[in-house]
């Protein structure tokens, strides 16, 4: 009966059986001290790192060793350079081992590497070299103006990986679902996220943030941060003075307006008039100085951005210190005046009441003495 071939044996075994279980077999096979045989590693490596390509021999008796690389080009026939490739170095060569590094690795060196050993059968291994691409930090991309009322759609990106990133919008604690889209390229992966959320005035400034996972990043990740910008039209309010002005005071009015983009400009303007010669205005600060009744009259704020426009007035009245003297004064008289007026009306309602008694019962007594004659 003819011996069957260890290397024929290992290739029957299927994919799923782990190294240590292969190098079982190898050894229940091999054994007889004539009998070699190779094993491989397989190996993972950061893009742009070094990667370790290592051949194991079993019973090594001078054979010729050959390394090939994917496209089965010889790299090394018996630790001698064979193909011109200074990334590849010849590192270890023994009886038991034998091992190249492969220097800035990049995704177009995956593949498998053979390990082969010539005797009477020829025995081969390979060493799959996969490379892993970490993701960059993300890029948000934002496709129209955040405006107050409408919707903004906004698109995290992550260009190239490999495997695929993992890409996660979130939002005060809370994760944003979004419609993800991916795409290869020259063994590598262009990742998307895509959300639409409403925005009011309220979200201006409202902090998202896009988090992409990836192995190669041993649990941690990429993060981009990202505050929306909503556009939205102005607000004015103008805070008046406290109290009574009178002639000769001064007015500062103040013109607050929010809005975004902020206005640049403020206009100041006085309704039905033009402003008094003694105006003071200084962007959002309006000022009268030695008040008089001339000044007053409707005072507007006016502000606008590319997304609307707003006002905001307030009336001026200037007080007379003498007519207001006049008026408290004259108050007290008329007070007395009324009381006065009450009491006589009072009087004669009296008097008209008492006189009305006094006739009715006089005409009572007339009307009894006719009676008592006739008796």
């Amino acid at each position: 009966m003819r011996p069957v071939r260890s290397s024929v044996l290992c290739r029957l075994l299927p994919a799923p059986f782990s190294l240590a279980l292969r190098s079982l077999v190898l050894v229940l096979l091999c054994i007889t001290p004539r009998c070699q045989a190779v094993q491989a590693e397989n190996v993972t490596v950061m893009e742009g790192g070094t990667a370790q390509i290592s051949c194991r021999l079993q019973n090594y008796d001078g054979s010729i060793v050959v390394i090939q690389n994917p496209r089965r080009q010889t790299l090394f026939f018996n630790g001698t350079r064979a193909l011109k490739d200074d990334r590849f170095q010849m590192v270890l060569f023994t009886p038991r081992l034998v091992r190249i590094t492969l220097t800035n690795v990049s995704v177009m060196d995956e593949g498998g590497y053979f390990c082969q050993l010539y005797t009477d059968a020829t025995h081969h291994q390979v060493a799959t070299l996969s490379v892993l691409v970490p993701p960059e930090t993300p890029t948000v991309e934002v496709k129209q103006e955040a405006v107050e009322g409408g919707e903004v759609e906004l698109t995290c990106v992550s260009p190239r990986s490999k495997p695929a990133a993992t890409l996660r919008w979130m939002r005060n604690g809370r994760e944003i679902p979004g419609v993800v889209s991916q795409q290869e390229n020259a063994k590598t992966f262009s990742v998307s996220s895509t959300i639409q959320i409403p925005v009011e005035r309220k979200d201006n400034g409202a902090a998202l943030s896009c988090e992409a996972f990836h192995p190669a990043l041993g649990g941690q990740k990429r993060l981009r941060h990202y505050r929306l910008d909503v556009y939205f039209a102005p607000t004015v309010r103008i805070v008046p003075p406290s109290g009574i002005l009178r002639e000769g005071d001064s007015l500062s009015l103040t013109c607050s307006v929010t809005g975004n983009p902020l206005p640049r400009n403020i206009q100041w303007s006085k309704i039905n008039d033009t402003l008094p010669e003694r105006a003071e205005i200084s962007g959002p600060t309006f000022q009268i100085s030695r008040l008089s009744q001339s000044h007053n009259g409707t005072y507007l704020c006016q502000a606008q951005n590319d997304y609307g426009r707003a006002a905001d007035h307030y009336t001026l009245l200037v007080y007379d210190p003498g007519a207001v003297v006049e008026t408290h004064s004259a108050v007290p008289f008329a007070v007395i005046g009324g009381v006065l007026a009450l009491l006589v009306f009072t009087v004669i309602c009296v008097l008209i009441v008492t006189i009305w008694c006094s006739v009715r019962q006089k005409g009572s007594y007339r009307t009894r003495e006719p009676i008592l004659a006739w008796y």
